[in-house]
């Protein structure tokens, strides 16, 4: 894993050349010579993360109109309460 630095300049001008580097690792890009964001390809970040998937990914998700939903209705009516 190779890990690039490029200052904030560096990643405006050439945005191409830290997507192309974060295909071999992070890129750590900083503002006034701090870190200050992290550059990672997709599936890595999915692997640090654990891939957990989210109700909104899964709504997004091309196909998703076809997937049948099937909810039970609901049978049990709300009494009133007994307040005496």
């Amino acid at each position: 894993m190779t890990i690039t630095t490029l200052s904030s300049r560096q990643f405006n001008q050439d945005a191409s050349k830290a997507k192309k580097a974060a295909k071999d690792g992070p890129v750590f890009i900083t503002d006034r010579g701090r870190p200050a964001h992290v550059l990672l390809t997709f599936d890595e970040y999915k692997r640090i993360s654990g891939g957990r998937t989210k109700i909104a990914d899964l709504l997004a998700m091309p196909g998703i109109e076809d997937i049948e939903l099937e909810i039970p209705q609901l049978r049990d009516v709300a009494l009133p309460a007994d307040l005496s």
